[in-house]
């Protein structure tokens, strides 16, 4: 298997390259057209990302849940704090905008003040019946008045349903029709319908109107992720294409550089769609991570053809040895890459897994294409005049490779305090991080729809539906006497804790028949006692009107009930001392030998997911730290230079753990891909500095010194080049409105930096401070496959360049 990487192997891949360029253009333009074909199954996602695999016990739940009452995130929520809503101009307008949102097909039902029914009791025959609250079709100010003061006062049944216990505030409820909730159909509803009517009576009424509720958030998020890719693919070639130029002073390079990744974006977003994999804020990042790692492959095959023709000259021979002399290296730093990322496909979250197959099958794609497409156009092109070769000479360059060097020589004692130093400051740090599992924390905070959540918070105690499922384990055991009264009990203890709302339960409706039983009077809104029942009863049998109440709370059984309450924008730690406190308190008013209580909800599940994908962080970073020190144990076969390669890569891992403890960034689904990615990019430099050392142990006849300093000064400037390019591709992610985009970016980019100075002080350091142990044979043997061309290999290229000396590049 070894011989299949042997240079003589590369050296006829170049051939067979160079001697069927019309053949592989036709190839490449096929292949784009076909996965530009599938960009028609591209889709984006509409629902919270599941991070829990489907048969966690967490997922059960809430598939059960769903099973008896449905899509429990149908509830879109518009709120006005505005004195002038009660009068007669604005009354209208906002019944007018409610009776208009009710009408659509989207909308099963709504509750607004325009359409409010309360509860009023008959004595022929004796029922109970749902009566419009306000009577008059055009009410004039003191008649508004005075429904205003009702509502308020005399119906506890709409509190935190239709107005706030804190303010005077008034919201109305638009419930979704629940096939269309996770559909492309409630998009086009909220962006085409709901926003623009909104902003029509803002315009008419001058009041300011609060849209919230887990729909209306999920499609507005759902629709920057929408807008940043293209804002994220922009900046990621401006960004790299400066770069680049900066570096070779050449837009013929340039282009034809942003030409190779642009292809790489077009065959990420076709693999996404050829899989029918979802749009989400991973997979989103997908097309500017490959421009981002494209570049590096760029800079090499085209720095050594530049190198090559300022050599000799000879475009063909140049060519051939770009090819022969760094297609082995370039394989294998994109393999290292793409293992960082295929690591996620071992996770059991769908989420991850589809995140880490499609990366890492477009980070060997950007590899072939770039192996591809350079030699294949620069062949058709002019050799590249001196002036494009000045880049390679440059002073400041040298110096820089100068200061590592001597950092290197006579300051080792330096570097080695400084990564003990910053290793003890970012334990204490690793100590400090948090775990966030907030579902709207990563969600852009500057827009006016996250703004909203946060008065919903304020005023009603939350807008992400928590729901607790109580099982009486008997048909029709929800409206036992008991029963009722041990859900009362469990709603008091909700509403005790400050991050949730009061909740929403068959009780209420228990409650307000028996303050209609006392023709409305509000203090007799509560639970009916044994003997109010048997008078009460009556009433009930006949009632009207209230079946869709009933069946949201209660399923056809009557054995399920639900209690609905809704928590802030709380974290994991927060809601796991809720649970905590909550739990034990359940099980004691509801034994489980005779009722099953779980709790369950979108949120719930999002931040159990959270969970669930730390614990899954070791595990996916493990398996990255193995499996590429087994790809460096075949290559080096030497366990002593595995552990001299993994300290100065794991050390960067420390410092950005630390780094995100003290500046409070916490573990969350977007930054636990910083680790895994930034270890399978950050390895590369390790693996170029170590075949280049060992290069020149076996050419300077073993002397350590002189070997770490001849690796130093030739793979230091292209290191420097490729981790430049990838601190500023990674910073582009940082531009983006949602949080978690933004830590994964300043976080690798951090990370990439701490590496490459890691790589080029720290590593070589290690190799002279343990010379006495590494400088034998035995401990550096022959690698498995050479990475990077030998004089011997030197020797072989040459004499095949003078039998194929006669054979031109057609022109």
């Amino acid at each position: 298997m070894s011989k299949i990487f042997t240079f003589g192997f590369w050296n006829s891949v170049a051939r067979l390259i160079l001697r069927n360029r019309i053949v592989i253009i036709l190839l490449i333009l096929a292949t784009t057209a076909f996965f530009a074909s599938q960009w028609k199954n591209m889709r984006f996602s509409f629902t919270e990302a599941n991070l829990l695999p489907d048969d966690h016990e967490v997922n059960q739940e809430y598939n059960a849940f769903l099973d008896k009452f449905g899509e429990e995130g149908n509830l879109i929520v518009m709120g006005v704090k505005d004195s002038t809503l009660f009068t007669e101009k604005n009354y209208q307008a906002w019944k007018s905008l409610n009776d208009s949102l009710q009408s659509f097909p989207e909308v099963d039902y709504a509750i607004s003040i325009g359409n409010l029914n309360k509860l009023k009791k008959f004595e022929d025959p004796k029922r109970f019946e749902m009566v419009p609250f306000i009577t008059e079709t055009n009410p004039d100010s003191l008649q508004l008045a005075t429904y205003e003061d009702e509502l308020f006062t005399k119906l506890p049944f709409y509190e935190n349903l239709v107005y706030s216990a804190h303010s005077n505030t008034i919201q109305s409820a638009l419930y979704l029709n629940k096939e269309i909730v996770n559909s492309k159909a409630r998009k086009d509803f909220v962006i085409e319908n709901l926003d623009p009517m909104i902003k029509d009576f803002e315009s008419k009424t001058g009041i300011d109107v609060r849209v919230s509720g887990m729909p209306y958030i999920r499609t507005l998020n759902s629709q920057n992720i929408i807008d940043e890719i293209g804002l994220f693919i922009g900046a990621a070639l401006a960004v790299t294409s400066l770069i680049f130029f900066f570096f070779f002073r050449s837009i013929r390079a340039t282009v034809i550089s942003m030409v190779t990744v642009c292809i790489g974006v077009m065959w990420a977003f076709g693999t996404i769609g050829l899989m029918h994999y979802e749009i989400t804020v991973l997979t989103a990042l997908i097309p500017p991570l490959i421009i981002v790692i494209g570049i590096p492959n760029c800079i090499f095959l085209i720095n050594k053809y530049q190198q090559e023709i300022q050599k000799h000259g000879n475009q063909a021979k140049s060519l051939q040895r770009v090819i022969a002399k760094v297609g082995n290296a370039t394989l294998m730093t994109n393999i290292t890459t793409a293992s960082g990322f295929a690591t996620f496909i071992l996770t059991e979250s769908k989420l991850l897994k589809e995140f880490g197959i499609v990366a890492s099958i477009n980070i060997v794609a950007i590899f072939i294409l770039s192996l591809l497409i350079i030699p294949v156009i620069y062949s058709y092109m002019k050799i590249p005049k001196s002036k494009h070769l000045k880049h390679l000479n440059r002073q400041w360059i040298g110096s820089f490779v100068g200061w590592m060097e001597k950092m290197v020589r006579h300051h080792r004692i330096a570097v080695y305090f400084s990564a003990v130093g910053l290793l003890a400051l970012s334990i204490i740090g690793i100590y400090n991080i948090k775990i966030s599992g907030s579902l709207l924390e990563d969600m852009p905070q500057q827009a006016d729809f996250f703004k909203d959540v946060k008065f919903f918070e304020e005023e009603f105690d939350g807008i992400m539906p928590l729901e607790i499922l109580v099982d009486t384990k008997r048909p029709r055991g929800v409206l036992k006497s008991s029963s009722l009264k041990r859900l009362e009990r469990l709603e008091d203890l909700i509403a005790e804790e400050p991050e949730l709302s009061q909740p929403l339960s068959i009780t209420r409706l228990v409650k307000y028949s028996k303050q209609a039983y006392y023709n409305g009077n509000p203090k007799y809104y509560q639970l009916p006692s044994s003997q109010e029942q048997n008078f009460i009863l009556p009433y009930t049998k006949n009632m009207e009107g209230n079946d869709d109440l009933v069946n949201t709370y209660v399923d056809s059984t009557g054995q399920f009930a639900r209690i609905t309450t809704f928590m802030k924008d709380i974290g994991t730690d927060k809601m796991e001392k809720i649970e905590d406190n909550l739990w034990p308190k359940i099980h004691k008013i509801f034994p489980e030998d005779r009722y099953e209580v779980s709790m369950t909800g979108k949120a719930l599940v999002f931040q159990k997911g959270t969970t669930y994908l730390v614990h899954n962080l070791v595990l996916s970073l493990s398996l990255a730290i193995v499996l590429i020190a087994l790809l460096m144990a075949w290559m080096f076969r030497s366990f002593r230079m595995i552990l001299i390669s993994l300290v100065p890569n794991l050390l960067p891992l420390l410092i950005t753990a630390g780094m995100m403890g003290f500046l409070g960034v916490p573990i969350k689904p977007s930054t636990i891909l910083v680790f895994s990615i930034a270890f399978g990019i950050s390895v590369d430099d390790t693996i170029h500095f170590l075949a280049k050392y060992r290069q020149e142990l076996k050419a300077n006849d073993w002397k350590i010194k002189r070997s770490v300093y001849a690796a130093l000064r030739e793979t230091g400037v292209s290191m420097f080049y490729t981790s430049i390019v990838l601190f500023f591709g990674f910073s582009v992610f940082m531009i983006s409105s949602f949080g978690g985009t933004v830590a994964l970016g300043g976080l690798v980019s951090a990370t990439l930096l701490f590496a490459m100075l890691s790589n080029l002080l720290l590593l070589p350091s290690l190799l002279l401070s343990l010379e006495r142990s590494i400088a034998n044979k035995e401990t550096l043997k022959e690698p498995a496959m050479r990475i990077i061309a030998t004089p011997e290999d030197e020797e072989e290229i040459s004499k095949d360049d003078e039998n194929h000396k006669n054979q031109k590049i057609e022109n």
